[in-house]
């Protein structure tokens, strides 16, 4: 896969915000989708939506509506936040993140190709740590890293056919990454704007 390198002169010399539409970040549970989103949206002086986060103000935490209402209810919630998010971002560089299994859902497919995609890249080993701390997310009940693991493999061809940019995340602060990322979506946008025919491969941050 080729790398979409931001280090260097020609990185730091660029403008440092052209117009790439909406970026939805994607990518495993516990990667920092939203803390990376949140970072990204404010150097681009972008809105950030936390589609989970609106789901859960909506309606309950993501725990109490699998025990109540069952998976397929909380994917139905989930592409509608989805949809809703990305339609009202169109126009704007707002940043969007998905949760881990909202790009299995076909509406949403159809809809990331109206955005800038970017693929948050990671391991089992770098997610472990927060996993264990975190108790809420029902997919991962009982052993928690042999159902990442499972889940990750099922949703990792999916999160690279759709992704526009891949962000390794297994090393660097939450700022470090952010900066990085920024930097890659100024040289997508600009290579878009001039019209630069894409490789067939994702590009990936280095």
């Amino acid at each position: 896969m080729p790398a979409w390198n931001t280090d260097g002169p020609s990185a730091a010399a660029k403008p440092a915000a052209q117009h790439v539409g909406p970026v939805v970040l994607i990518g495993p549970m516990a990667v920092g989708k939203s803390a990376i989103g949140q970072q990204l949206a404010q150097h681009l002086g972008s809105a950030f939506v936390d589609t989970d986060a609106v789901v859960v103000a909506q309606h309950g935490t993501i725990a109490e509506i699998f025990a109540s209402r069952g998976e397929h209810a909380f994917r139905e919630l989930e592409a509608r936040a989805v949809a809703h998010a990305i339609e009202e971002a169109q126009g704007s560089d707002a940043v969007i993140s998905l949760g881990g299994g909202a790009v299995l859902d076909s509406g949403t497919q159809q809809l990331l190709a109206r955005c800038t995609v970017v693929y948050l890249e990671c391991d089992a080993e770098t997610v472990a740590e927060r996993i264990a701390r975190n108790s809420g997310r029902p997919l991962l009940a009982g052993d928690a890293m042999g159902r990442w693991r499972t889940l990750f493999a099922t949703r990792q061809p999916v999160y690279e056919r759709l992704a526009d940019l891949v962000l390794d995340v297994r090393s660097g602060s939450v700022p470090e990454l952010a900066h990085r990322l920024e930097d890659a979506l100024g040289e997508y946008a600009a290579a878009k704007t001039a019209a630069v025919p894409a490789p067939a491969a994702t590009k990936e941050v280095e």
